[in-house]
């Protein structure tokens, strides 16, 4: 675990060194945040690319944590130095000597590391009966995500195969876990391999949110209250607290100690919107190393595009450097063309060629980012078009990096794009009406961006012109998705709508900031109204911090039979199993002929064919000889998930050798005739 944290720490030192070379005024907190990400995404693609030549190996590790390392020899040019003491030493004396500020900033910051140290503590739990999660809507997300980082570390999966669907290229973005597989291979287990990333990157999301909030809003209040709002999602679900308590006969506190349910996504009731923490971030692990990346990028953008003095300043730096030149004649030489090429050097531009180059990695990164950054670069290119220059920089940039990324995930891919889209209103409303359902999943979200957009401070709009610009575009992020489904399961579409959820939210704490400022009476409605928009969520996090909810993934058998394949198969070995989605294969790295249809179904991939092959072997039908053939299987698990799911002709499977047995599972090689 030593070697795997010291890696980690190598990947936040390097991203966050290499933002002197495109973000001049971050602060530390900031370059830490956009080093944590930034860093990680490098750390995955290097080892991506090693890995495809020589495997995951400890030479492969070794090298990717030099790649990452590579924007530490900045330091050695004197004024980068400087510009880090000075960075360190203000962050120090924010700390000795604290502000009112920066003792509110240290205050929210110390509960929020607490609060996600006890969330993402509960996403993989060791139980004295195997393996388990705390969190509800992660139960079958945790297997497949196992099974992906098993695939890198055992499989020696390179070029990636769909670890559940054997022999079909692997489109799902899978940078975070492959993360998450070099903290593995560097001597982390499992569960400290996804604990070490998934906090990491938290803490870079609030780190992020915060920037950019402060960036945009300007204050410090709203900057704060952004996560929470962003954190705590959810809707009017609180409501069903009080009325089970009420029915039930039980005080709210003590309802508190064993809450029944989620209280923002349920299967029945509409309620589907869900908490961005427990439904997003934790079991849609690619998320969470996109949302920070694309939160880089629109603060980039707006940095880059808020006014026009950093031109005028970088166009006085060039006359003045052009000056000190020996002639007259070449003096005005170097200055006809400084000033005719000055855009490629002004801060403005080097932050767009940034933002370009992470926007462009996030393909394999969350394709769903990388579309939603795409789009609202085209549309704020239109709006503000008067800095064309440097959003050409930025599409070239982007290009650069996704379009070998994108040829290499379509050529040959089996997936049917065609599943991916299609007209249905309302998202995942069902029968319910449009307006109610987004009340009362969201509650006074809506209403409340309306508010700010609307509300005056004196003669001035409480949102500026230049902002209520910036925001348009992220509008079309709710409006798009409930009008059309990007994914074959519609649900998926949450991934584009919370985009519009992370832009609106800044504008939103704007608003409640300024009603607390207002009078006594509007403090007690900001104050209600904070409240309203994150008690939903609050609960639904609760229920994983007090530890209510345990859901078993993995017996102890299960993960014995595991290591024990393991240990008697070749890595690239293909495997027949139960089309379930927690089974023990999954822990192997070996590659499944068939996994849980329910995750091939949701990437775009044909399975019936081989659901049915499957049932047929299982039940020793004639043909099931030269089905197992035909599939190239290796071995073959007959266990208790294979009986319980479909009937199991045993005596077929003992004409084959039983490499071991564990509990109730066995293993065979299937050999040829």
């Amino acid at each position: 675990m030593v070697i795997a944290l010291l890696l980690a720490l190598v990947a936040v030192a390097g991203g966050a060194v290499a933002t002197y070379l495109y973000d001049g005024d971050a602060p530390l907190y900031a370059r830490l945040s956009m080093g944590a990400c930034t860093g990680f995404a490098a750390l995955g693609f290097a080892a991506f690319l090693l890995a495809s030549v020589m495997g995951l190996t400890t030479l492969a590790l070794l090298l990717a944590a030099a790649v990452v390392a590579l924007p530490l020899l900045l330091l050695k040019d004197a004024r980068k130095r400087e510009r880090v003491v000075a960075d360190w030493e203000r962050a120090k004396r924010s700390v000795i000597h604290p502000s009112k500020g920066d003792t509110q900033s240290f205050v929210f910051y110390a509960v929020v590391a607490v609060l996600l140290w006890l969330l993402f503590d509960r996403v993989m739990v060791e139980t004295a009966g195997g393996w388990a999660t705390g969190v509800t809507n992660n139960y079958g997300d945790l297997p497949f995500h196992l099974g992906v980082i098993t695939s890198f570390v055992y499989g020696n999966n390179f070029p990636p195969q769909d670890p559940e669907f054997a022999g079909v290229k692997f489109t799902y973005p899978f940078i975070a876990d492959l993360v998450a597989a070099c903290f593995v291979r560097a001597g982390a287990s499992l569960r400290e391999a996804l604990f070490l990333e998934n906090y990491i990157l938290s803490l870079s999301l609030v780190g992020l949110l915060h920037r950019w909030a402060r960036v945009l809003t300007r204050s410090r209040a709203a900057a704060r209250l952004t996560p929470v709002l962003v954190l705590l999602s959810g809707g009017l679900g609180w409501w069903m607290l009080f009325s089970e308590a009420r029915e039930g006969g039980q005080g709210i506190f003590s309802m508190l100690g064993n809450l029944p349910h989620d209280y923002t996504i349920m299967p029945r009731g509409g309620w589907r919107w869900g908490n961005s923490l427990t439904s997003l971030l934790i079991p849609q692990r690619s998320i969470l190393l996109g949302l920070p990346l694309a939160l880089v990028v629109f603060t980039e953008w707006w940095s880059a595009l808020r006014g026009d003095e950093e031109s005028e300043e970088s166009h006085k730096e060039v006359r003045k450097k052009a000056k000190g030149k020996r002639t007259k004649e070449r003096e005005k030489n170097l200055e006809t063309a400084a000033l005719s090429n000055s855009f490629y050097l002004l801060p403005s531009s080097r932050r767009m060629i940034a933002a370009g180059l992470i926007a462009g990695s996030l393909v394999l990164v969350h394709a769903h980012s990388f579309g939603v950054c795409l789009l609202a670069a085209a549309c704020l290119a239109a709006i503000f078009r008067e800095r064309w220059r440097e959003w050409a920089l930025f599409f070239a940039a982007a290009f650069i990096v996704s379009v070998p990324q994108m040829l290499w995930s379509t050529m040959g891919s089996s997936t049917s794009f065609r599943s991916f889209l299609g007209w249905q209103f309302g998202w995942d409303k069902g029968e319910e009406n449009f307006l109610w359902f987004w009340f009362k999943n969201t509650g006074f979200f809506i209403p409340l961006i309306v508010a700010a957009l609307l509300w005056r401070r004196g003669q001035d709009f409480l949102i500026p012109r230049r902002v209520l610009f910036f925001y348009l575009p992220f509008t079309i992020f709710f409006i798009m998705p409930n009008l059309i489904r990007l994914a074959p399961w519609v649900w998926d579409n949450n991934k584009v709508i919370f985009y519009w959820y992370v832009a609106s939210a800044p504008l939103i704490s704007l608003l409640l900031v300024e009603l607390w400022r207002t009078s006594a009476a509007w403090r007690v409605a900001a104050a209600l109204l904070l409240v309203s928009l994150t008690l939903a969520g609050a609960l639904d996090v609760w229920r994983v911090i007090s530890q209510t909810t345990e859901h078993g993934e993995f017996d102890r058998d299960g993960i014995q039979f595991a290591e024990m394949i393991k240990q008697q198969t070749p890595p690239r070995a293909l495997l027949l199993n139960a089309p379930t989605f927690n089974h023990p294969v999954l822990l192997t790295g070996r590659r499944s002929l068939l996994g849980y249809p329910g995750h091939i179904w949701t990437h775009g991939l044909e399975f019936v064919p081989r659901e049915t092959d499957i049932k047929r072997i299982y039940a020793g039908a004639p043909d099931a000889v030269d089905l197992l053939a035909r599939h190239g299987v290796e071995y073959a698990v007959v266990g208790p998930l294979e009986r319980n799911m479909m009937p199991v002709n045993q005596t077929f499977f003992e004409r084959y050798t039983k490499v071991g047995e564990v509990g109730g599972y066995s293993l065979y090689k299937i050999t040829r005739p």
